[in-house]
């Protein structure tokens, strides 16, 4: 029988691997009782996964997944999950959206109208509830697939990036009704002395439920949140749960100790969104660089693989760092571009990979060979490329294969196939469309889509 105090759900020394590539390892984690945990990384560092692996979606390949400390078999009966692309169904109106969540319930007509008509009244639906969601727009469907999962009754709330399609300001505005919904009138029975009951809650906020309680009415109890948006995770979150790549696993658990009411601008709070920055740029931008290969023999693979960024991404931020007297904080330049942090710093990564960009510390700034790119013209700018290119091991081994093949061109099959042995935890169909885009534009390689061959450029074959 489950102890009462057991976690919602728990995985323990958890593995999951897709087609012989790892894509979690030997993670442990609890959600317990009356907390909100984030779950926070890069794309592709197995953040969805792991959600899919707790709640019972996803059988792990080794390790153990639990719910109120007893194995769990299926699907987890106390959770709902809210998904990034709203999954509502186009033929029902909102209100029939909601009481599918009430499938299997075996509630009686009075009892499922009333519930319905609460979480509707909950996520600021009233009004809409027989509209069809290509009425709606994108906030109000996910207040729909909000609603819907808080129909439910839900022990434990799942939150797969549920902003991640929605624009800034609607985003912002979502976020911050869930945060209301956990911290604000609807979830104010706390404990007789103020503070959150549960392993991992801020302390003396005043906010939270006492052991057993739930928020809202619903019977929620926690929240799970999957994020890649360090300031969400701030302002959300009780817990905040790093992970890292390569593959999969979780470096650091992070207890916010942010008070409530949170404050984008407050010292406590920009104090720990800077801390969860440096955690996460110590991985992408070490301050060491990976040694360099030695001698004619080494293993052209030994280099770490190129992530998949558009080159022109590169070249448009080392010309903002350039208006910007050739450096900048990477936080202040993350800022002025669209991307998440993530993805502005696997593009930082590639202009440092080509000796474009340096990082010392916390700052990007443009090298002396970047500054010399960016005043080529454009056929300079594709030597200096190509010449960059043939520097990275993987560049060098595609080449090479080409270079041994027939007629110099090989089937793309064939490179996938050599990439996926050296390289098992990559995404080598990715890997092998950035190859592509890079050296074509550096006419370093060249691609048929009628044949699906790479091959080497002519000016390459000239030099064979």
């Amino acid at each position: 029988m489950a102890a009462p105090d057991s976690p919602i759900c728990e995985c323990r020394n958890l593995n999951v691997v897709f087609g012989g590539r790892p894509a979690l390892e030997d993670v442990s984690l609890a959600i317990n009782a009356n907390e909100v945990v984030a779950i926070l990384g890069p794309s592709g560092c197995g953040k969805s996964t792991l959600l899919r692996a707790l709640v019972g979606l996803l059988k792990p390949t080794t390790g153990q997944v639990l719910a109120h400390g007893q194995p769990l078999k299926g699907i987890h009966p106390g959770i709902s999950i809210v998904f990034q692309n709203f999954a509502l169904y186009p033929w029902l109106t909102v209100r029939e959206n909601i009481q599918v969540a009430l499938n299997g319930l075996g509630l009686d007509p009075q009892t499922a109208a009333a519930r319905i008509a609460k979480c509707i009244d909950m996520v600021g639906l009233d009004g809409s509830e027989e509209a069809y969601p290509k009425e709606l727009s994108g906030g109000m469907k996910q207040r729909v697939g909000i609603a819907r999962a808080l129909a439910r009754g839900p022990e434990l709330l799942c939150m797969d990036e549920p902003f991640s399609a929605l624009d800034v300001f609607t985003a912002e505005s979502l976020r911050s009704e869930v945060y209301r919904l956990w911290t604000g009138d609807e979830g104010k029975a706390a404990n007789s002395n103020g503070s959150p009951a549960g392993n991992g809650s801020t302390g003396g906020n005043g906010k939270g439920v006492a052991g057993g309680g739930s928020h809202s009415g619903t019977g929620l109890r926690s929240i799970m949140m999957i994020t890649h948006i360090i300031e969400e995770a701030v302002f959300l979150a009780d817990r905040i749960v790093v992970m890292g790549t390569k593959p999969g696993h979780i470096r650091q658990i992070i207890a916010n100790t942010v008070p409530h009411p949170r404050n984008y601008q407050s010292p406590q709070f920009l104090g720990l969104v800077q801390r969860l920055h440096d955690i996460i740029v110590s991985e992408h931008l070490p301050e060491t660089p990976a040694a360099a290969e030695a001698g004619a023999g080494a293993n052209l693979l030994a280099c770490e693989p190129v992530p998949s960024v558009n080159l022109g991404e590169v070249f448009g931020l080392m010309e903002i760092l350039r208006d910007n007297g050739g450096g900048m904080d990477v936080f202040r330049l993350d800022g002025l571009t669209d991307y998440d942090f993530g993805h502005t710093l696997a593009v930082v990564k590639v202009g440092e990979m080509l000796d474009f960009l340096d990082t010392p510390k916390n700052r990007v700034v443009l090298t002396p060979l970047g500054a010399k790119f960016l005043d080529a013209d454009i056929n300079g700018r594709k030597a200096l490329l190509n010449q960059q290119l043939q520097k990275l091991g993987i560049f060098r081994y595609v080449v090479q294969m080409l270079k041994e093949a027939k007629q110099k061109r090989l089937p793309q099959e064939i490179v996938q196939e050599e990439l996926v042995i050296r390289l098992p935890t990559e995404d080598v169909e990715a890997l092998t469309k950035t190859i592509i885009s890079w050296g074509r534009f550096a006419e370093l390689l060249g691609y048929s889509a009628d044949t699906d061959e790479i091959y080497l450029d002519q000016a390459q074959v000239a030099e064979v």
